[in-house]
């Protein structure tokens, strides 16, 4: 009996969103009394697999065929759902990713599993099984029980935290057998960008609305993220207009993101927009409309011109900087 976890990697290193998926995974494992096993595809160094067993996993499976270089989201369900057979899982645990968004419900379906996710806390209850999910865009939370034998569950992002679990970790590989036949993708071109904070994995994002009035006026904000080691973001409006590039656009129909903070610069707060940032563990909003939805949403509020007010936050991180 196990708790399987799929730990994803980027060129072959694990961040801080696996660790706290193998947190999690082996906090249900030691509830349930069963091991915690991670499963790794794609070429990992032994000293990034060995991390694993800071935060609990007990084994770790390393899948190394050459069609998985690239993400197949079949193959990789295939992958998955056999080791979690081999292993006789009794929850398969990913993230609430774009990569678990597109392989956690194949793999539900290959395992005749229940699936919830946008999972926020451990098990409520275990029988029955009982998980607490974001609802209504992240807005509400629900509960949900899931009666299959298997549950496979997506853990939403900087819900549960990073815990440290020491324990003695074993190393194997797992050949998936797959049918290389099958495999629908393939790696045309691969462009990268260095020096850029992903937004996704972005502790600290600094955002703008239109409210920033004009293109021209993103160079404080530019600033502030620098000083402050934070990526930028950017509400849809802003993004379709061409003052930024796509890649930040943050929402509902953008990127979901969960920061430790977020601050929002002219942004009103649109139900599509708060749906991508409202996991964010504290969110302060400036905006010049006392009635503006992110008042509602946000944990601190100015009320000003984001204009006058960027300024005197950039000089208020200089400082802070300078004393820390």
């Amino acid at each position: 009996m196990s708790v399987i976890v799929y730990t994803e990697n980027w060129d072959g290193k694990f961040k801080k969103s696996s660790y706290e998926l193998v947190s999690y995974a082996h906090a249900i494992a030691s509830e349930l009394g069963v091991e915690t096993i991670a499963i790794s595809i794609g070429q990992v160094p032994e000293d990034q697999l060995n991390v694993l067993a800071n935060y609990g996993a007990n084994k770790v499976l390393c899948v190394k065929n050459p069609e998985l270089a690239v993400l197949d989201n079949a193959a990789y369900a295939s992958a998955i759902a056999r080791a979690a057979k081999a292993n006789n899982a009794q929850v398969v645990v990913f993230a609430n990713n774009f990569t678990g968004k597109a392989v956690a419900p194949r793999v539900a379906v290959k395992l005749e599993a229940g699936m919830a996710n946008s999972v926020t806390t451990l098990p409520l209850s275990f029988s029955p099984f009982v998980v607490q999910k974001n609802i209504f865009n992240g807005k509400a939370q629900g509960k949900l029980q899931i009666n299959s034998d298997i549950k496979v569950l997506s853990l939403a992002q900087n819900s549960f935290g990073i815990k440290e679990s020491n324990v003695s970790l074993t190393i194997e590989n797992f050949d998936a057998q797959l049918d290389s036949s099958k495999f629908n993708t393939e790696l045309i071109e691969k462009n990268t960008v260095s020096g850029k904070i992903i937004l996704t994995d972005a502790e600290l994002v600094v955002s703008g609305g239109r409210g920033m009035k004009s293109p021209d006026n993103w160079g404080p904000l530019e600033e502030l993220a620098a000083i402050l080691g934070a990526g930028t973001a950017c509400s849809r409006p802003v993004a379709d207009e061409g003052w930024r590039p796509h890649s930040e656009h943050v929402g509902q129909t953008g990127k979901v993101i969960a920061p430790n903070l977020y601050i929002a610069l002219g942004i009103s707060g649109a139900i599509q927009h708060l749906a991508g940032v409202s996991s964010s563990k504290v969110i302060v909003a400036v905006n010049t409309d006392p009635e503006a939805p992110f008042f509602e949403a946000a944990d601190y509020g100015i009320l000003g011109d984001v204009n006058k007010i960027l300024p005197k936050l950039v000089e208020a991180a200089k400082a802070f900087k300078a004393h820390s």
